[in-house]
């Protein structure tokens, strides 16, 4: 198996003929807005803040929701061990095309589907439990019931001591998480467009 360093370069490569992240999530945003939520990708800064608190010498499954064009998905797979697993979801087939082409990391993998099942697919992956969850997505545009679902099956799928990692550009994604984390940082990155409320719910 080849080395993080080693696996996050080839990661960058992008095949001829398929679009840049800047190009691919400008696209995105103009045919789902309501979904993708921002015109450009999270800032570095968001970023490095967001996965400072991860205790990557205790990561083995890693998930994130809205992985979009892998803003985050090359930062983590840089920190993670050469054993773990980043799996990611979304419901756009456009933004997992893209990733199944750009990232060939084999500790990646790029599902198509609800975060609301992420119970299934992380036992699907062959896993009991996962040790972080990452969300960018907007909750308060979700529909009807599928915020409370994806709250509820993080906090199940987390493993004791585990987080979710949630960055919105709202406040009210906290009315989601309270029912089920008792336990709850909150951040903000002022250096990101637009500004960021940054949360990690912990799972005792």
């Amino acid at each position: 198996m080849p080395s993080p360093t080693t696996a996050a370069r080839r990661a960058r490569t992008r095949p001829a003929g398929v679009p840049s992240p800047w190009q691919m999530f400008f696209t995105e945003f103009l045919k789902h807005p309501v979904m993708v939520g921002s015109i450009v990708p999270s800032s570095d800064k968001l970023i490095r803040k967001m996965l400072g608190r991860v205790d990557w010498d205790h990561t083995k499954v890693f998930v994130e929701y809205g992985p979009g064009v892998g803003t985050f998905c090359r930062p983590i797979l840089d920190r993670m061990a050469p054993d773990a697993t980043l799996i990611v979801i979304d419901t756009n087939p456009d933004f997992i095309r893209y990733l199944r082409h750009t990232i060939t990391d084999p500790r990646f993998s790029a599902v198509l589907g609800s975060a609301a099942d992420v119970e299934k697919i992380v036992a699907d992956h062959g896993f009991e439990s996962a040790d972080y969850v990452l969300s960018g997505l907007p909750f308060s545009t979700l529909p009807p019931g599928v915020g409370p679902a994806i709250a509820a099956g993080t906090h199940s799928v987390l493993r004791s001591g585990g987080a979710f990692l949630v960055y919105q550009f709202s406040p009210k994604v906290k009315d989601f998480l309270t029912p089920h984390f008792e336990s709850i940082d909150h951040d903000m990155e002022w250096w990101n467009v637009p500004p960021a409320q940054l949360y990690w719910a912990w799972k005792d």
